[in-house]
């Protein structure tokens, strides 16, 4: 597909405003006359997520919906450098605006642009200060963090029971905007070829997810070697450099059958060996929403968080989800940990690695 000219443009963040907490913030437009106000030829409207790769590909049914159903509509993004590769294919999006070291500037950098409307899909106190300084009406939404943390401290599980997704396109449904039911998207960036990427014996394979940001997020090493060994089909690992030493061991102590790709491929690489698998298995991870933006078959692995946070696959056909039930530290986080806090990680250490062997198949 043919992409339109997309416009890249740098803007900065405060190092004072790094570290950041999330503040209830309501919807600015209060009256039909702010609606009116934007009902106009053309809108243009900033949609603001800073990270991850998964929470990113998450926002764009927002990006596709509102581009689709809002005629004449100028969209564009503020991310944080590092997650370019995730936007910059995207043909919904007319102009990327990175985050990078001073805030003020990228008020400055956004004033710019004379905005109608700010969508904030990351709801931090830097998002609070950059809408405040802009002044532009705004959207944002609801992160549901005292009932993620009455889930974690309490086990109350008072969390309605919606994706993510569905809480982010509320933010505009003030424009008329609703799902359309397409699910996620990634647009790869360049044209790969399975051959020059991986060997013979690997052409046709199971995707392994290796990496997760959290520990608590991953199967231990010998978990991961063990379920290697139960799968006789081709497996390609896939990771950062950061799982890199990890791949290594797996591949080493689960057989020739398994090919290491951790820290081998940039992410447009691993997005494309993921659209080409026969099946997915990951942890709670972005490779595991750019799987479902391909509809590929997943089989999720959950540790110390729970699909109950509202992040689980979207909108895939098969979707299966592995999981410890029963017990009663789980989750213990709503993000994770470098190492279980209890010592005994059961969450990890007792999932059914024979029942993955038996759904998970190229």
């Amino acid at each position: 597909m043919s992409l339109p000219l997309k416009i890249i443009i740098q803007a900065h963040a405060s190092p004072a405003c790094r570290q950041a907490g999330s503040l209830p913030i309501k919807n600015n437009l209060q009256s039909n006359e702010n609606l009116a106000d934007l009902k106009k030829d053309k809108l243009k409207v900033l949609i603001i997520r800073f990270s991850s790769i998964g929470d990113i590909v998450l926002t764009t049914p927002v990006i596709r919906c509102v581009k689709e159903q809002v005629s004449g509509v100028e969209l564009h993004y503020l991310t944080k450098n590092a997650f370019e590769s995730v936007l910059s294919g995207n043909p919904y999006i007319d102009k990327i605006h990175f985050l990078k070291d001073s805030l003020s500037e990228t008020v400055a950098n956004l004033k710019l642009e004379d905005f109608d409307h700010i969508v904030d899909l990351h709801h931090n106190i830097r998002t609070l200060y950059i809408k405040r300084r802009l002044g532009k009406p705004a959207s944002s939404f609801n992160k549901l963090n005292w009932q993620k943390w009455m889930l974690v401290s309490f086990k109350l599980n008072v969390l309605p029971k919606e994706h993510i997704v569905d809480r982010y396109l509320k933010t505009v449904e003030f424009l008329g905007v609703k799902n359309d039911n397409a699910g996620l998207d990634y647009f790869l960036i360049n044209n790969h070829d399975l051959g020059q990427l991986l060997p013979p014996s690997h052409q046709q394979y199971i995707a392994l997810v290796v990496g997760a940001q959290h520990a608590t997020k991953r199967l231990p090493v010998e978990r991961l070697i063990e379920l290697c060994q139960l799968i006789k089909q081709p497996v390609v690992l896939l990771g950062g450099p950061e799982d890199m030493e990890r791949g290594e061991m797996i591949a080493a102590g689960a057989g020739d059958h398994v090919f290491n790709g951790c820290g081998k491929f940039k992410l447009d690489q691993s997005a494309f060996l993921v659209k080409m698998s026969g099946c997915v298995i990951t942890h709670d991870t972005g490779l595991m929403h750019i799987a479902a933006a391909f509809k590929k078959p997943i089989h999720s692995i959950w540790g110390n968080t729970v699909p109950e946070f509202g992040m689980y696959p979207y909108m895939v056909d098969e979707s299966y989800i592995y999981e410890v039930k029963g017990l009663q530290c789980r989750p213990c986080s709503k993000i994770g940990y470098q190492k279980c806090p209890f010592g005994h990680f059961n969450c990890m250490n007792k999932i059914d690695l024979a029942a993955i062997n038996q759904q998970a198949h190229v």
